[in-house]
Parts: structure tokens; C-alpha cells; sequence
């Protein structure tokens, strides 16, 4: 009889790096990559991986995602076990630990035991919403089986000058973890492997029991304890469960030849812009055009995209560039850029390695250049973004350390 797997995804992320992309928005609601959110990467490797049955827990500014998955993600209503089913911090265990938010990770999936125990799930794959990857989760699930692991986690390779962000494991030779710290200032190297550190993904696949027991253990009547990483893994190692390490790298994608190494955790908006623009390279390592593992997102009801005007001097063209529908490039030049819906380039306009929400119009003669640009914003002709960092700080744009420019929503100029 096939395991029973239901999937949990992490999505109340507050995001307080991505400011101002995150003052009306949470971080898994951000929108990237032309027409996606950040969310539908965890939603599409659960979908593609055969995992049918998933809850998505929301807490911080969910009015976005909430609608983005009532409107665009629904399976139907014929079969029980094909959902995707929001779960807002409700409470439920109000009477156990009084008017409690979720306050951490595993706290969030403690206060929802009973939907894991109304599905009678075998397992439980919980992963964070706010990453950008492909992952196979079936392959995960089954090395978790084969190896009869009371939890598994996603590991990643990464250099020991970035670790100290993340949750940071040792491993013996058959990927047993034997240690873990969270975010350590000094991380460890991999055996064999100076400068780098093995990190956790924030992806695990529980045993239901095990994840249970573990639960009950570091959150009931506790004051703290609500963190997967901090809390839960150091207490199921001193607790004698089996935690398996689980290697990214040898995940397998249908269709993809090259190995499986692209993970992005967009959490500040320097990274952010900069996974935007991987999409825009000519042979780009994070691919969205596999048939095989299709990525999906909310339908998109809008006409198709248009370049008008070919006469010297004002051409519409664009370059090395993604771009979603109804977009209309009037006149004007686009380089290496991400443009979502409804976006209007006009005459003699260039739009230079920069990221458009929907909705915005870039008047004649404008400039946008390294530049992140929310929705509902109109560039006045002849403006300049991201060309002068002085005038735009006296705009009281945010400018990162990079020196990429964030127009927020509804900006006026």
C-alpha cells in the first residue's frame, strides 16, 4: 500500500529584509520571476513530485497569498485527497498555551497536529515557502524510507562564509547527522571539503510518530522550544532518533541533464534581485522551460505582449529578457530585465537589468536601470530610476548594498 504523505509548507514568513516588497505583502507572496510568487516553487515540487495533499500556514500580511491561492490554485472538488488548503494561525490549542500566535516553525505545525491526525498521514513532508528550487520530493521521501530515518533533512553544500545564516550539520559516511548547530558564527567545514559547510535547507520529511514525540516534547507547557532548528533537531538527536541528512545535489529533475544544484533563499533583496536576473541568462542554470516539471502559477487572463515602432532611433526591442502577458514595448529599448503584466515601455524609454511588478508605465525619454520597480508605479517622461543613487535617496527609495534601487507600490512621483 503506497505511503500516506502530506505535505506542510511554511508560508507566514514576515520577510522584514525584503522591505519595502514586504510592507503590504508577506515573503512567500513576493512576486518573482515574471509571472510567479515565490510560493509556487514549493507548491509545483510538492505537484510534481506526486504530493496532492498540502496545507499552506499563513500568519504575516496573508491577505496577498491568500487570495493568490484561493484564485489560482484548486485541484477541484471530487477528490478528498487533492487540496491545497490555507490555515491561518487560528488558535486552536487555546485553552494548552492561552491567546499564542504561531511563535516559530515547529509550533506552527504543533498547533495544527489534528489536520496531520484527520489525514491519517504516514509521513510529513514540511518545507518552507519562501526558497527558489526544484526539488523531487518522492526521491527525498523514499531515501527517508530506505534508510528508516525518523527525520530527514534537506542538506546543502554551501561556502563557510555564508553558513552561519543557516542551520549547519555533521554527517557520517552514510549521511547519518550526528550534530547540529543553528547559524553558528564559526561553521564547520564538510570532512574533506575545506570552506565548505553542510546547511540545512529547511525542508524535513517526519515519520508522523516521531514527529509527534517530538513535538509534544519540546513545545507542550514549554516557554520556548517552537523552532525546528534551534529546538526540535538538537532535541531528536539527544533523543536518540535517527536524522538523516539528505543530499540536494543528488536530487533528480525529469528532463533536467545537469545536476540539481540551483537552491536560492531570496531573503534579502539583493539576493532577491539577483535570482531575478539567473532567469535572463542565455543558458540559465535555474530553468523554467522543462516540460517535464512544469511550473504552474495562477492563470493569467491577459492579451499577449507586443513591440511597436521600427524606425531609426525608436525601435521596440527588447534583449535578454522574460516577460509575462500584456505587456507593451511602444518605442522603446529593454536589456536584461524581468517584466510581469501590464507593463508599458514608451518611445525612446530604456528599461536596463531591472525587475517591473505589474502595472507600471515607463514614460519617454525615462531611465530605469538596476532597479526593482512594485506594482501600480508610473516613471514620468524623462525620470530617471537607478541612475543618480543621490536623487533617488532623496526620493526616500531604498537602496541596497549592491545599489539596486526599490520603487515601493503605488510610488508616486
Amino acid at each position: 500500500m503506497k505511503p500516506r504523505i502530506l505535505g506542510m509548507i511554511l508560508a507566514g514568513g514576515q520577510g522584514s529584509r525584503l522591505a519595502p516588497l514586504t510592507q503590504k505583502r508577506s515573503k512567500p507572496a513576493v512576486p518573482f520571476g515574471s509571472k510567479y510568487r515565490i510560493i509556487d516553487f514549493a507548491i509545483n515540487n510538492f505537484i510534481n513530485s506526486g504530493v496532492f495533499s498540502i496545507y499552506v500556514l499563513t500568519q504575516y500580511k496573508a491577505q496577498s497569498l491568500t487570495e493568490h491561492i484561493q484564485r489560482g490554485w484548486r485541484f477541484g472538488t471530487f477528490l478528498s485527497d487533492y487540496f491545497i488548503t490555507l490555515v491561518p494561525a487560528q488558535m486552536y490549542r487555546f485553552e494548552e498555551l492561552g491567546a499564542a500566535w504561531y511563535r516559530g516553525t515547529a509550533d506552527a505545525v504543533y498547533q495544527n497536529m489534528h489536520l496531520i491526525d484527520n489525514y491519517e498521514a504516514d509521513y510529513v513532508a514540511i518545507f518552507s515557502g519562501d526558497h527558489i528550487y526544484k526539488m523531487n520530493v518522492e526521491h527525498m521521501l523514499q531515501n527517508h524510507i530506505d534508510n528508516r530515518a525518523d527525520l530527514t533533512i534537506a542538506a546543502y553544500p554551501m561556502p563557510q562564509s555564508q553558513a552561519h545564516q543557516f542551520g549547519v550539520m555533521h554527517v557520517d559516511d552514510r549521511w547519518k547527522v550526528t550534530d547540529f548547530l543553528e547559524k553558528p558564527k564559526n561553521p564547520p567545514s564538510i570532512p574533506g571539503q575545506d570552506g565548505m559547510s553542510l546547511t540545512s535547507m529547511g525542508n524535513y520529511i517526519f515519520s508522523r510518530r516521531a514527529l509527534e514525540e517530538l513535538l509534544e516534547a519540546s513545545i507542550s507547557g514549554q516557554e520556548d522550544g517552537f523552532d525546528f532548528g534551534q529546538d526540535v533537531i538538537p532535541r531528536a538527536l539527544s533523543d536518540g532518533y535517527h536524522v538523516q541528512a539528505y543530499d540536494f545535489h543528488r536530487n533528480p529533475i525529469p528532463g533536467q541533464d545537469r545536476p540539481n544544484t540551483y537552491w536560492r533563499d531570496v531573503g534579502t533583496l539583493d539576493a532577491y534581485f539577483a535570482a531575478n536576473m539567473d532567469l535572463v541568462s542565455v543558458n540559465p542554470e535555474f530553468d523554467i522551460y522543462n516540460p517535464e516539471w512544469p511550473l504552474r502559477t495562477s492563470s493569467e487572463f491577459s492579451p499577449p505582449s507586443k513591440f511597436v515602432h521600427e524606425s531609426d532611433g525608436r525601435k521596440g526591442q527588447a534583449f535578454n529578457t522574460i516577460m509575462a502577458g500584456s505587456v507593451i514595448i511602444s518605442g522603446g529599448t529593454v536589456r536584461d530585465s524581468v517584466l510581469a503584466r501590464n507593463i508599458r515601455t514608451h518611445s525612446y524609454s530604456l528599461v536596463e537589468s531591472s525587475v517591473i511588478f505589474d502595472n507600471v508605465t515607463v514614460g519617454r525619454h525615462a531611465h530605469v536601470k538596476n532597479a526593482i520597480i512594485d506594482k501600480n508605479v508610473v516613471i514620468p517622461p524623462g525620470a530617471n530610476v537607478g541612475v543618480d543613487l543621490e536623487e533617488d535617496r532623496a526620493r526616500g527609495f531604498t537602496i541596497t548594498d549592491n545599489g539596486v534601487v526599490v520603487v515601493p507600490k503605488g510610488y508616486t512621483f
